[in-house]
């Protein structure tokens, strides 16, 4: 988008955002979410049946605060591709979101 100043005559362009980073961003994060959920899950299960065959009652909320202890660091280690492409959709659409902020803001303080 082009804007010409009425007082100063002068030309300036928006600057272009790419209308697919948002849904990027938000893709990459689903799916990086869903993949910590999933392992949460799946170590809340597996400490479960681990505590059932071994015949120990373990309530399932101390399993579960257990998997949640465990995977928080593990999905760090073993989700790295995904983690790291999450933040990198987060900062190009962040990037493009701040300049397009900062243009509307300089163009109205120019009125």
């Amino acid at each position: 988008m082009t804007v010409t100043d009425p007082k100063t005559n002068q030309t300036t362009t928006a600057p272009t955002v790419d209308p697919e980073a948002r849904s990027r961003a938000n893709r990459a994060a689903a799916k990086y979410g869903a993949l910590r959920l999933g392992l949460f899950v799946v170590l809340a299960v597996v400490i479960q049946v681990v505590a059932v065959a071994i015949d120990a009652p373990v309530p399932l909320v101390m399993s579960a605060l257990l998997a949640l202890i465990v995977a928080f660091p593990l999905s760090m280690l073993v989700f790295t591709k995904q983690r790291v492409e999450a933040t990198e959709a987060m900062a190009v659409w962040n990037s493009q979101r701040k300049a397009r902020k900062q243009w509307v803001s300089d163009e109205l303080a120019g009125r």
